[in-house]
């Protein structure tokens, strides 16, 4: 049965290693939401480096998640100092509970939050795209898609929560999330 991914991304307004209060609420608000999303129905895993290291993202071991990559529109710092993104590729069992996770919860309300953290973008700040069972996506994959639904528009190649598809690439509809 298809799995679904999910990359998200987003352009921080300091580096990781910033100390600034904002940055650093940024930093634990972010593991308490993961914590929470990981025990939502329908999770199965993300990816994560095998030694992680607040900032250090380019130079980190993801295993079978592959090598990180960023969209070509990111033109901030790749080193541990420097580095200002968000990113998460995760894989989920279905639509509904993926949708239910990111608009629920602790996320939820960090995503009220967001314009606090991140900055304002032209471009996409997530992608979702079907995976066959037992398929791990790359984050390669993941930025392609994210620049294909940048140059395209929601495709059953690359598609987001508003204009999505189901596995065989019929257009559908998610209704509004389901109370936890």
């Amino acid at each position: 049965m298809p799995q679904l991914a999910l990359y998200t991304f987003g352009t921080l307004k300091s580096p990781l290693a910033d100390p600034a209060p904002l940055t650093n609420e940024f930093y634990d608000v972010g593991a308490t939401v993961y914590q929470e999303i990981t025990q939502h129905p329908g999770y199965l895993a993300h990816a994560e480096a095998t030694d992680p290291e607040r900032g250090v993202l380019f130079d980190a071991n993801w295993g079978a998640w592959g090598e990180f990559a960023v969209p070509t529109w990111y033109a901030k710092g790749r080193t541990r100092e420097t580095t200002a993104l968000a990113a998460t590729l995760s894989l989920w069992t279905d639509l509904r509970s993926t949708f239910d996770a990111i608009y629920t919860g602790l996320h939820r309300k960090a995503l009220t939050r967001r314009h606090d953290w991140i900055e304002k973008a032209e471009y996409p700040n997530y992608v979702t795209w079907w995976v066959s069972d037992g398929v791990i996506p790359s984050w390669q994959e993941a930025v392609s898609r994210l620049e294909h639904l940048h140059d395209h528009a929601p495709t059953p190649h690359a598609f987001t929560f508003h204009r999505p598809f189901t596995p065989d690439g019929t257009p559908t509809r998610i209704s509004p999330p389901r109370k936890p």
